[in-house]
């Protein structure tokens, strides 16, 4: 079976959708491709989330990811937007969900940490939904 592909998407696409980029790469790229996108830019991704990530995972995500528009992302299967309070742009998608995640820019650590703990769960639950087909078939 093709691999489906999943859009993070966020309006700066600095901070939550590149964690859950990042961290779907590393606990699902066996089940489905990562993207994240924004409907702007920022010129680096947030350097708060960068140094966590590499204290909790390991994972660098400056050598791998930036800022991107959704322009730039190839057409998906499943748009995750996480919780803007904004109009997100239609995307066409076979299935759309909001994790309704609070932004954790200019927050501590302690609530940057409970946002990458929450988008760790969040994967998870994503890839069993994915494993057992309950978002794409049921959406067709």
């Amino acid at each position: 079976m093709k691999k489906p592909k999943v859009a993070f998407i966020c309006v700066h696409n600095s901070c939550r959708s590149q964690i859950a980029e990042a961290l779907s790469k590393h606990l699902s790229s066996n089940v489905f491709e990562s993207y994240s996108a924004g409907t702007e830019t920022k010129p680096q991704i947030n350097q708060d989330a960068v140094r966590l990530m590499k204290d909790m995972y390991q994972i660098d995500m400056e050598k791998t990811q930036y800022s991107k528009l959704l322009s730039e992302i190839p057409q998906v299967d499943i748009v995750i937007t996480m919780g803007c309070n904004v109009n997100c742009p239609a995307i066409p998608c076979k299935y759309r969900e909001d994790w309704g995640l609070s932004d954790p820019t200019g927050k501590n650590d302690v609530e940057f940490s409970k946002a990458i703990h929450s988008i760790h769960t969040k994967i998870l639950e994503l890839t069993e939904k994915i494993i057992k087909d309950e978002l794409i078939s049921k959406n067709i």
